[in-house]
């Protein structure tokens, strides 16, 4: 879980340089879609585990 949690803060910093530097708005996009896609990951992984118990 903390691995997650690491890879939102990176993703959430990606985004943040690429709405500060505007010749970097593709490291904005790039960025959130990844920020999106971990969220899903970490909340499919939440939602298998809690199905195990």
């Amino acid at each position: 879980m903390g691995f997650l949690v690491g890879l939102l803060v990176v993703w959430a910093a990606l985004v943040v340089l690429g709405m500060v530097v505007k010749g970097l708005f593709w490291l904005m996009i790039v960025g959130a879609v990844l920020f999106v896609a971990t969220g899903v990951v970490g909340i499919v992984k939440r939602g298998a585990l809690s199905a195990r118990r």
